[in-house]
């Protein structure tokens, strides 16, 4: 039977696209306490089944698709721009395709108004009108109002009509600011963009070890999730936990409860990580407690591999602190890093950051492990002493050297040198993904 807070979720999916959503309806609507109520609208959330923006509320929304996650809501434009809504709250929920600013002619300014876009104006009653009448949002600019019979129309089309204080460029670099972050989350891959969609093969806890080895014959797999009568994980059940068993035990008496699990939500980084670390070949995928999939080695290895392929849409502060750069081979076969140090890495005191000096250390180490062991690397553990400030556009290299290295693990040295002057040293501990 299903828990009082998945009922809630599935109430909740269950609501029309824009309805408005509140702690106390649902504790009423659902019998429930009003914490129980505000736990399952986070979930939801994280779901991506409803949005809470301040100002706004929490309002039901369509999920959307990965591809375009760098869309924006309106009320999350309203969230953006510090704005207020002036008409059409029913449209909030609806996301736009483009901005479109309407500091032009009339007549030009209609060859670019598209449905579901978002037309940034002032106090142009005219073009305001237009915008709703060609299916695009309005966001207005200067603090203006619009009038009555304009508001009327962005109702009853459910077309948002958004003031704010700001001027028309400051408030289209606001939100090209906020799609430009959209797309550096866009890069990074979570557990839901690789899993697989075939079905997955799994035992119920009453299942006798009779039939998990009919399993194993049939399948060719010797690990697989145990999950109760609602569908949630339970355990996981090997070979190895049912060496001594006998025929007619059921598989819950042998399983491994609690297993190491992730969620949908996981990054595929931090999946390679744990994985690496915990020494397992599959990781089941739950959402709440229900089991929704497991992922292999093979699966994070692939993903791993392809997100090193594509190319960047967005940078990220490693980016940034990376970029400049040069990659150099020692003759020891180390790797080193060369180039300067910019004002994006330097701290409150004006010299570079251990952020910074962080970010080029890993990277160093994890090209010189590279260099010799062609697979997927993370750090596991780093020891770093700084020994001297360097200062803003101070030139420095980081030197490489693997000092030890075996099938799965390897040790890097890096020295950091600012011209003359060692200025930091540190020793990693590196695992390797390797298939």
């Amino acid at each position: 039977m299903s828990t009082k807070h998945e009922q809630i979720v599935e109430y909740i999916e269950t609501l029309p696209i824009g309805a408005r959503i509140s702690v106390r309806s649902i504790a009423k609507a659902m019998t429930v306490s009003e914490g129980t109520a505000y736990r399952a609208i986070k979930d939801a959330e994280t779901q991506g089944l409803v949005s809470s923006m301040d100002r706004v509320g929490t309002i039901r929304i369509e999920r959307k698709e990965k591809k375009h996650i760098e869309r924006l809501t309106y009320a999350e434009v309203v969230n953006i721009v510090d704005g207020t809504v002036l008409g059409g709250r029913a449209g909030l929920h609806k996301t736009l395709q483009k901005f479109v600013i309407g500091a032009m002619q009339m007549e030009a300014a209609v060859r670019y108004i598209e449905p579901d876009s978002l037309m940034i104006v002032g106090n142009r009653q005219q073009i305001q009108r237009i915008a709703l009448e060609h299916g695009a949002a309005v966001l207005i600019t200067g603090g203006f109002t619009v009038t009555e019979d304009v508001q009327d129309l962005a109702d009853r089309l459910q077309l948002p009509i958004i003031s704010c204080s700001y001027d028309t460029f400051t408030t289209a670099a606001m939100i090209n600011r906020a799609i430009y972050d959209r797309l550096i989350k866009k890069d990074i891959l979570l557990v839901e963009d690789i899993l697989p969609q075939d079905e997955l093969t799994t035992l119920t806890k009453g299942a006798t070890v009779r039939e998990y080895r009919q399993l194993v014959e049939r399948t060719g797999h010797g690990k697989f999730p145990v999950i109760d009568e609602d569908g949630r994980l339970v355990g996981i059940i090997t070979a190895k936990d049912v060496t001594d068993a006998s025929e007619s035990d059921p598989v819950d008496q042998h399983m491994t409860r609690q297993p190491f699990v992730v969620t949908l939500k996981t990054p595929i980084a931090s999946a390679a990580h744990q994985m690496v670390w915990e020494g397992v070949e599959m990781m089941p995928v739950v959402q709440g407690r229900k089991l929704v999939g497991a992922i292999s080695r093979q699966d994070v290895i692939r993903a791993l591999q392809s997100m090193d392929r594509q190319p960047q849409v967005g940078e990220t502060i490693e980016g940034s602190v990376l970029r400049g750069f040069d990659e150099l081979l020692n003759e020891d076969k180390g790797v080193s890093l060369q180039g300067q140090v910019t004002a994006q890495m330097i701290g409150p005191t004006g010299t570079l950051s251990m952020g910074a000096l962080t970010t080029l250390i890993e990277n160093c180490a994890v090209l010189s492990v590279h260099r010799q062991r062609k697979a997927d690397v993370v750090v596991e553990n780093i020891t770093l002493y700084f020994m001297k400030p360097v200062s803003v556009d101070s030139e420095i290299e980081l030197r490489g050297r693997v000092i030890d290295i075996g099938r799965r693990f390897a040790k890097v040295d890096v020295e950091v040198f600012a011209g003359d002057n060692q200025v930091a040293k540190a020793l990693l501990t590196t695992q390797t993904l390797e298939r």
